[in-house]
């Protein structure tokens, strides 16, 4: 069943790779470019994935945004967590329908609004930030894009503690993660994954070592992902000349609990007493 566009839906006007627009459709509005004018009355009750063509004979594409497209179109006041970085997050940290995320600091809102599409409508984010414009930025963003609904924002250091309890995962992309590892693994649920986004290997290592000290975290790894797009023309297929390299070190572990005795380690505990 197609799905048709109504007034209100957020689109994607796609031109090419340097030219796109994300908009929310408004009947009796329209979208400008210097390649002309879109009616949106014309494309309300058409499918998603149309061609138009502006009043000057330009022809643009009509899309649902993805969650690229739109964290993109959040802007980079701060170092955003690329998409080829998220998605590893979210399936790593086992982050899906109905799962319960603290993520810090929130940023522009990018990796927010990628985690609240992810946990869907049973699931919740809470997310922290200290500085109140990022606050204030990414409280814009998420509701222009219509993804607050399961979001919980704090305008708080998370060093001041978590608040919630029982979580599924915690997300950290902080310039000192490892000062917030003991709190992080009180708030988690047992087995479940502690992730921290750091730009440099100093903050990756110092985070290990916490994760690794006391030996309450088990599994603890860190991954780097790189990105390359091919270009594919006929006899003329080849990578591109630049690509997205480093951006991130992810460092994952799960939280560890107390060993319990197993029956038969009581029954022999209780013989040697006796």
């Amino acid at each position: 069943m197609q799905e048709l566009i109504q007034d209100g839906d957020i689109i994607f006007i796609f031109l090419d790779a340097k030219r796109n627009w994300i908009r929310r459709v408004k009947s009796g509005e329209q979208f400008h470019s210097n390649k002309g004018l879109i009616v949106y009355d014309d494309i309300i009750g058409k499918p998603f994935g149309i061609k138009v063509e502006s009043h000057s004979g330009v022809v643009f594409q009509i899309h649902r945004p993805s969650a690229t497209d739109v964290q993109i179109a959040m802007g980079r006041n701060t170092q955003i967590i690329y998409p080829k970085d998220a998605g590893v997050i979210l399936v790593e940290a086992g982050i899906g329908a109905g799962a319960r995320v603290v993520e810090s600091g929130t940023g522009s809102g990018a990796l927010t609004g990628i985690l609240a599409r992810a946990v869907g409508p049973t699931g919740h984010v809470y997310t922290y930030e200290i500085r109140e414009d990022m606050y204030l930025g990414a409280k814009k963003n998420l509701e222009k894009f219509g993804l607050e609904e399961n979001v919980t924002q704090y305008n708080q250091d998370i060093l001041e503690g978590i608040k919630e309890q029982d979580l599924d995962a915690i997300v950290l992309d902080l310039a000192t993660p490892w000062l917030v590892v003991d709190e992080a693994h009180r708030a988690l649920k047992p087995s479940r994954i502690f992730v921290s986004y750091s730009p440099t290997i100093e903050q990756t290592m110092k985070t290990c070592q916490a994760l690794s000290s006391e030996g309450k975290w088990g599994m603890i790894k860190t991954l780097e992902v790189l990105e390359r797009e091919i270009m594919v023309r006929e006899n003329k297929t080849r990578p591109t000349t630049w690509m997205v390299a480093h951006t991130g070190y992810m460092t994952f572990a799960r939280k560890m609990v107390e060993e319990v005795p197993l029956e038969r380690d009581r029954e022999q505990e209780k013989k040697d007493l006796d």
